[in-house]
C-alpha cells in the first residue's frame, strides 16, 4: 500500500528530480527545508543531489535515521534503505562540507549521527547496492584519512581544521579493515571529522589487535559491544578486558563462543567468574547480554546476581544449563523484565518444566520475542505450550526451529498462535513427519536437507491458510534452513569464510605433525 505524502514532499521530489537545476538552485533554499529535500533524494536515489545538500548543510545536526524515519510530510520509514549510492553520497558531502568553504564561522553543523540506519534483508532500493555497516566503518574512515592527507599537502586553507564534527558511528572492524579503522581512530584527535563509536562489534580478528582497537574508540561513550564470530576470547581476557577498561554507559554486551566453560574450572576459575560477575555489576546500564554456546551449567546465579540493572534481552542459548539456572532466572529481578529471551539448545520440557513456565509466566507481561530452538518440543508438549504462551500477548516474534513437531501438532500450534494479536513472526521447523524415520534430533547439517520437499510445501501452505482464514495476513511463518538473517554475517561472509577454512587448515596441519611425531 501506497504511503501518502503531502503537496510539500510532493513539490520536493520534483524540485530534486531534476538533479541539475536542484544543484544549481540550492544557495536560494530556505534552511529549515534541507531535511525535506534530502529525504526525498534519498527516495528518488538522487546521489549527487544529497552530495550537495549534505555540503551545503546549513543546521546544526545530520541525523541520518531521524532524517529518513517517519516525517510529517511522508511517514514511511526510509532508515532501512542501506542504499550504496546514497549513503556515500552522504558521507563524501560530508567530507566536501569540510574542505569547500573558506569561512568556519559560516559552518554550523557539530554532529553527525550515522547510528538510526537499520540494515536488513531486503532492500528496496531500486539501485539493489547496499551499504553495509562493515562498508560504512570502511568508506567513513577512509575519508577522515583523506582529510588529514589534504593537511599535509595543501596549506591554502587552514580554517578546514578548525571546524570540529563529532560523528555518531556503529563501527563495525575485522581483520581486513583493521588497520585502515585503527589509523582513523588513532589520528581523530587531529582530523575535522571526530568518529564517535557508539556500538562496536568485532568479527575475525586476533585478540591483541581487539584489545588495541578497543582502546581507541573511547570505551566511556560504547553502548554496545559484539565480540562475535573467531575472536578467541576466553575468561581470563574478560577479566582482564574489565580490569583494564571501563564501560559507563554499556548497554548491550555480545560474548563469543566459548568465552566460558565450566566443565574445566579450577578454584581460580570460580572466582574469575565472580570478579567479571562484579565488573558486568559496575556497569549499571547493562540490560542486554548474550553469551550463547558457552558452557554455564550451575554458574548464572554468580554470573547474573551483582548486575545493578534488570536484564531486558538475554541469550542463554546452547550453555547447558541445568534446573538451578532456570530456577534462578525464574525467580530473579530480572524474569519480570525480559522483552526478549533465547533459551535454544535446552530440553526445557524435560529437564526443567515447571520452572521454565515460572520464568514465561513471569516476563509475560513484556516479552516480545521468544526463542526455543533444538528444545526437544514434541507433541505431547503443545497443550502445555500453548498454555505457557496464552500469557504472552505481547510477543511479535516467535522462533522454535529444529523441534520434532509433526504437521499436526503444528497446525494445532498455528491455530493458537492466531490469537496472540502482536505476533508478526514465526519461524517453525520442518514436520518430523517430512524426515525418513530413522533421523535423530538434533538434526546435524549432513542430514538437515533429507526431508520430502513436496510434503514439507503442502504443510506450508496449510499452515499459512490458517493465517489467512484468521485474517492474520500480518502473520510472516517461514522455516529458514541456514537461520535467521545476519546482516554483519552476510556482509563478511567471504572473509569468514576464508578464516575458516585456515583455521581447519592449520587444525589438519597440527594433527597431521602429531601423527608423524608418534609414527
Amino acid at each position: 500500500r501506497a504511503t501518502m505524502k503531502s503537496l510539500r514532499f510532493i513539490s520536493a521530489e520534483a524540485f530534486v528530480s531534476n538533479a541539475k537545476f536542484a544543484r544549481e538552485s540550492l544557495s536560494g533554499v530556505a534552511h529549515n527545508l534541507f531535511p525535506l529535500l534530502f529525504k526525498a533524494s534519498y527516495l528518488l536515489e538522487q546521489g549527487e543531489v544529497i552530495h550537495d545538500l549534505v555540503e551545503n548543510w546549513p543546521l546544526v545536526d545530520f541525523n541520518v535515521g531521524k532524517l529518513l524515519g517517519t516525517t510529517v510530510d511522508y511517514q514511511e520509514d526510509l532508515s532501512h534503505r542501506t542504499c550504496s549510492v546514497c549513503l556515500e553520497s552522504c558521507l563524501t558531502g560530508l567530507r566536501d562540507y569540510v574542505l569547500n568553504h573558506p569561512s568556519p564561522c559560516m559552518k554550523r553543523l557539530k554532529v553527525v549521527d550515522l547510528t538510526g540506519m537499520k540494515d536488513v534483508e531486503v532492500q528496496l532500493c531500486e539501485c539493489k547496492k547496499t551499504m553495509g555497516r562493515w562498508a560504512r566503518t570502511q568508506l567513513l574512515s577512509k575519508l577522515c584519512l583523506e582529510l588529514l592527507v589534504y593537511r599535509q599537502q595543501t596549506q591554502r586553507n587552514p580554517d578546514t581544521f578548525e571546524i570540529s564534527i563529532d560523528v555518531l558511528i556503529d563501527l563495525f572492524v575485522t581483520e581486513r579493515n583493521y588497520e585502515l579503522v585503527a589509523q582513523a581512530l588513532l589520528k581523530k584527535h587531529c582530523c575535522p571529522l571526530k568518529i564517535c563509536c557508539v556500538a562496536f562489534r568485532c568479527d575475525n580478528l586476533a585478540l591483541q589487535k581487539f584489545f588495541y582497537i578497543i582502546k581507541l574508540t573511547d570505551p566511556s561513550l560504547l553502548r554496545k559491544l559484539e565480540i562475535v564470530h573467531n575472536v578467541r576470547l576466553e575468561m581470563e581476557h574478560l577479566e582482564i578486558l574489565f580490569n583494564s577498561i571501563h564501560f559507563p554507559l554499556l548497554m548491550s554486551l555480545t560474548l563469543p563462543a566459548r568465552t566460558f566453560n565450566v566443565r574445566r574450572f579450577t578454584a581460580t576459575d570460580e572466582q574469575t567468574l565472580v570478579n567479571i560477575g562484579e565488573k558486568m555489576g559496575e556497569m549499571t546500564q547493562l540490560t542486554e547480554l548474550s553469551m550463547s554456546f558457552s558452557i554455564l551449567t550451575g554458574r548464572i546465579q554468580k554470573l547474573l546476581s551483582p548486575l545493578k540493572s534488570p536484564l531486558k534481552m538475554l541469550d542463554v542459548s546452547n550453555c547447558s544449563l541445568n534446573h538451578a539456572d532456570i530456577a534462578y532466572l525464574a525467580c530473579s529481578f530480572h524474569a519480570n523484565h525480559l522483552e526478549a529471551l533465547d533459551l535454544s539448545g535446552h530440553n526445557i520440557h524435560d529437564l526443567y518444566p515447571s520452572v521454565f513456565f515460572k520464568l514465561l509466566s513471569h516476563s509475560s507481561p513484556v516479552l516480545r520475542i521468544l526463542t526455543l530452538e533444538d528444545c526437544n518440543i514434541q507433541d505431547s508438549h503443545v497443550n502445555m505450550l500453548i498454555l505457557g504462551l496464552s500469557h504472552c500477548q505481547k510477543l511479535q516474534e516467535l522462533k522454535f526451529l529444529g523441534n520434532p513437531l509433526s504437521s499436526l501438532a503444528l497446525k494445532h500450534l498455528f491455530t493458537f498462535l492466531c490469537e496472540l494479536p502482536v505476533l508478526k513472526n514465526v519461524e517453525f521447523p520442518v514436520p518430523r513427519d517430512c524426515y525418513p524415520t530413522d533421523i535423530t534430533y538434533p538434526i546435524d547439517d549432513a542430514n538437515m536437507f533429507r526431508f520430502d520437499h513436496q510434503k514439507y510445501e503442502r504443510v506450508a501452505e496449510e499452515l499459512n491458510l490458517i493465517l489467512l482464514q484468521a485474517n492474520r495476513e500480518d502473520m510472516k511463518a517461514s522455516t529458514p534452513f541456514f537461520g535467521s538473517y545476519d546482516a554483519a554475517v552476510q556482509e563478511t561472509n567471504n572473509e569468514l569464510g576464508a578464516c575458516l577454512i585456515n583455521s581447519f587448515k592449520e587444525t589438519l596441519e597440527k594433527f597431521t605433525t602429531s601423527l608423524n611425531k608418534w609414527s
